[in-house]
């Protein structure tokens, strides 16, 4: 009667899970014993066991448990030599695995970091000796990694999974939500550079006040009851964001082809005169000025969906030429470059009222360059010149 019952609930589907889970037969345990010994389990049921000496668990530990999951066991129990190793645990990277899910003695192992991580002494292998792992590799964070991207109110980063740490030249797209609009485009790239990240976007509410003609709070009316949106303006550089297929073709979450593509869609670099690449990655390029030149505008340049540049920066001369032909008063020397924010002093002409050596310090800032009037060194160490 009872089994006739049981039949029926499971026919009707109200145990269908119990009926349908299947027990476990006893583990075959080479080398080791398991509480509570019997032949069959019953699914969900668990057992303990221990290894003889010379061997372990295939888990930390020198005793372990399994449990019968629908007619296997979970985890397997297995008994192996002490002298074997477990399966390390190595932050931030990846390594040899071990069909058998353990590794004998005297076997090595390969370690790989993660991306943005970087491995301590270049010890990339460790090998297995008597139960441990002889010098275990270390993947630390690289000095060129960026942490994760900065937050931007109003805004998320797009088609990329969160991680904590970024390789250098990692790149991410921020997208403003409803409502709100970024200067540049709908979308801002971002690049980790030398362990930080560039310029992050600004989302603004593209919806501005009006001043109406005092029917403030009515919804209909004329134009000056509506209100006006921002212009949005192209990224630097002036290219358009088509959505052609160059460089590429990936999208971000919303649909939209990201503006700017691979700097290989550009063709030629950009030349900045008194500046150089000093940098070039996938996806930017990175310029620096030569020597009495100061960088204006962006530093990197990307490239735009149609084959143009962004907009590329400028050097402008900081320098101060100083000829001392041009100055009667000071000991011709010919002419002197200054970087700005520099000094140097020059020797004055001696006049027959002074007994020592007078100087005048000319400094350089943007540059222009101005000359003090002639002092003796103790007015100028004392700065009472």
């Amino acid at each position: 009667m009872c089994v006739r019952y049981l039949l029926l609930v499971c026919f009707l589907g109200v145990l269908k899970d119990s009926c349908a889970a299947q027990s476990c037969q006893a583990p075959i345990l080479n080398g080791g014993f398991l509480v509570p010994e019997q032949n069959t389990y019953s699914n969900q049921e668990k057992i303990t066991y221990a290894c003889e000496y010379g061997h372990k668990p295939v888990v930390e530990g020198w005793w372990a448990t399994s449990t019968c999951q629908d007619g296997k066991w979970i985890p397997e129990p297995q008994c192996i030599n002490e002298t074997a190793c477990l399966p390390p645990t190595i932050p931030n990277a990846v390594y040899t695995t071990s069909p058998d899910g353990w590794y004998e003695e005297g076997e090595k192992i390969r370690v790989s970091c993660d991306k943005g991580y970087k491995l301590i002494n270049r010890d990339a292998t460790a090998v297995c000796v008597n139960g441990t792992w002889s010098s275990m590799p270390v993947c630390r964070k690289s000095d060129h990694s960026c942490s994760e991207p900065p937050q931007v109110p109003h805004a998320v980063i797009v088609g990329q999974k969160y991680h904590e740490v970024f390789a250098v030249d990692s790149m991410v797209q921020y997208e403003c939500e409803n409502g709100y609009t970024m200067e540049d485009d709908s979308t801002k790239t971002v690049f980790c550079m030398s362990g930080n990240w560039s310029e992050r976007p600004v989302c603004s509410n593209r919806m501005r006040p009006t001043t109406g003609d005092g029917h403030g709070g009515s919804t209909g009316g004329g134009e000056g009851d509506r209100p006006s949106t921002d212009r949005e303006t192209p990224p630097a550089g002036g290219a358009g964001t088509g959505h052609g297929s160059a460089g590429g073709g990936h999208t971000t979450s919303s649909g939209r082809a990201p503006p700017h593509v691979e700097i290989s869609h550009c063709g030629t670099y950009p030349t900045v005169p008194e500046g150089d690449v000093v940098m070039t990655t996938t996806w930017f390029l990175k310029y620096i000025c030569n020597y009495f030149y100061k960088l204006e505008g962006p530093e990197t340049v990307l490239c735009n969906r149609d084959g143009s540049w962004t907009r590329t920066p400028i050097c402008r001369a900081v320098f101060c030429n100083i000829n001392t032909d041009q100055h009667s008063w000071l000991v011709p020397v010919g002419n002197k470059l200054l970087q700005h924010g520099e000094t140097e002093e020059f020797k004055c002409v001696k006049l027959k009222r002074w007994w020592t050596d007078h100087y005048s310090v000319a400094k350089c800032l943007n540059g222009r360059y101005t000359l003090q009037k002639c002092c003796n060194r103790v007015e100028l160490t004392l700065n009472t010149c």
